[in-house]
């Protein structure tokens, strides 16, 4: 099964799959070399970028995150202000410490290349990296996907699996699920509730401490990201002189609340701020929680926070129930479809995300797990279609933006399944696999290559 651990993963902005998964490759290739025993011998690495990471990987930062991966950086542990200081100085000396080692001629001009003449082998966001041995003679190469929300795999990986790609081990675990169809079952048959099921799961590999602190450390860790989006000013980097406003909306809403003028839709504002002030801090490349993806990345946060600044009787209980149940529904999705925006469109970014948040919200407020499953089915059903169509190659315009409307949106959702008794007619699975198709079914220039849609209407206006 997927752990919450891999649904939610600490790290840096601006993309989940252009940035953290790249860096996670070229860091994995690095250990391959060192664990061959070839490290000393490189001479040269080339890194081929295809498919999604070519066209958007520019704004995403992929370059950079390739650098920082093969000097040994983790997205995890990198400090975000270091990014620009490591980056400059390969640029600038053009060479770099291959995983913190011995230094190698490397030019990210010349070495990263973007290959816009040939599609991906596999998944959109496809990289070939190779070690050249002083003579020219490939030492190890290896193709590895990008896959969503910072899953890498490489190609016989791919290969192997279904095409939302990913190793999953049902062992270990006392209970297994596939789709929502099963987990609604285990939960009937066993007389659980959702973030009970998730929570054995997890609990089968770790102690229970160490759930219960790793559930902590990604609350303060999404919490902090909110805080510093709050104080954030100026513009975002990339060129498209996008204002940072999370800082000016939420001081509007609590001007108005001190005024006792707040209107009845105060709270979405509330929680447009909060979604946005993660998204300006992803955009800016800060410390970020993968949720599941970081262009999605707002969206549960702030729906976490509406539900300890604004639910009633809200307690740290509720908030890891909210982790673990969202989590069940975004393994379900990936294991199914996809979290990649490159592969079935935003529906798979925001509508994912939103669905998660809809899951988590219900479970918190304590949804039954039919109605939880409905909360989480609505909030999909109504990101369906969605394209993936960055401006400018950048996580910015319309994704920030969209991050607050997936985050309302799963608010009504769950609203709206506690107001029923769980009986729907259109099943999350099925939504689901609704979505898949309908990514098969989108054109490539709508699936994150900022080759259609909004990346080339603003343009052009």
């Amino acid at each position: 099964m997927i752990s919450v651990f891999d649904i939610f993963k600490i790290g840096i902005g601006p993309s989940s799959s252009h940035t953290v998964g790249p860096m996670v490759a070229a860091g994995q290739f690095t250990e391959l070399l060192t664990d061959g025993g070839w490290l000393n011998e490189v001479a040269g690495i080339e890194c081929r970028l295809y498919g999604s990471l070519c066209y958007t990987g520019k704004g995403h930062g992929t370059d950079r995150a390739i650098v920082l991966g093969l000097s040994g950086e983790s997205p995890a542990a990198i400090d975000p202000d270091q990014v620009p200081v490591l980056f400059d100085q390969v640029r600038r000396t053009k060479s770099l410490r291959l995983g913190g080692g011995p230094a190698i001629p490397f030019d990210p001009e010349a070495d990263i290349v973007f290959v816009y003449d040939t599609p991906s082998p596999g998944h959109p966001n496809g990289m070939k990296l190779a070690a050249y041995s002083a003579g020219a003679n490939v030492i190890a190469e290896e193709i590895y996907y990008s896959v969503g929300g910072g899953f890498v795999v490489t190609d016989g990986e791919y290969t192997a699996d279904a095409p939302a790609g990913g190793k999953f081990v049902d062992g270990g675990v006392p209970f297994t699920f596939d789709s929502a169809e099963a987990l609604l079952a285990l939960c009937a048959c066993e007389a659980m509730s959702v973030a009970e099921v998730v929570r054995a799961n997890e609990l089968a590999s770790r102690l229970e401490g160490h759930l219960e602190s790793g559930l902590d450390a990604l609350h303060d860790a999404m919490m902090g990201c909110i805080t510093r989006g709050l104080d954030g000013e100026g513009i975002l980097p990339g060129g498209l002189s996008v204002r940072r406003r999370a800082k000016g909306l939420y001081a509007r809403a609590v001007e108005v609340e001190g005024r006792n003028l707040a209107f009845p839709h105060n709270y979405m504002d509330r929680v447009s701020a909060y979604a946005i002030a993660v998204n300006e801090e992803n955009a800016a490349g800060g410390r970020v929680v993968t949720s599941p993806t970081n262009g999605a990345a707002g969206v549960i946060p702030a729906v976490l926070r509406y539900y300890e600044a604004h639910c009633p009787g809200a307690d740290r209980q509720g908030m890891h129930d909210f982790l673990l149940s969202a989590t069940a529904f975004g393994a379900v999705i990936k294991r199914n479809a996809s979290l990649s925006g490159a592969e079935v469109g935003c529906q798979g970014e925001i509508g994912s995300a939103s669905a998660m948040a809809a899951a988590g919200l219900a479970s918190a407020l304590g949804g039954t797990p039919t109605q939880i499953e409905n909360a989480a089915e609505i909030a999909l059903e109504h990101h369906l279609g969605m394209t993936c169509d960055p401006v400018g190659g950048l996580v910015q315009v319309p994704c920030i933006e969209r991050n607050a409307m997936g985050a309302i949106k799963a608010i009504n959702a769950a609203s709206l399944s506690l107001a029923g008794d769980g009986e729907h007619i259109v099943s999350f699975d099925a939504v689901v696999e609704t979505m898949r198709q309908t990514g098969l079914d989108l054109q490539t220039k709508y699936k994150e290559t900022s080759e259609g849609g909004l990346a080339v209407t603003v343009v052009e206006c």
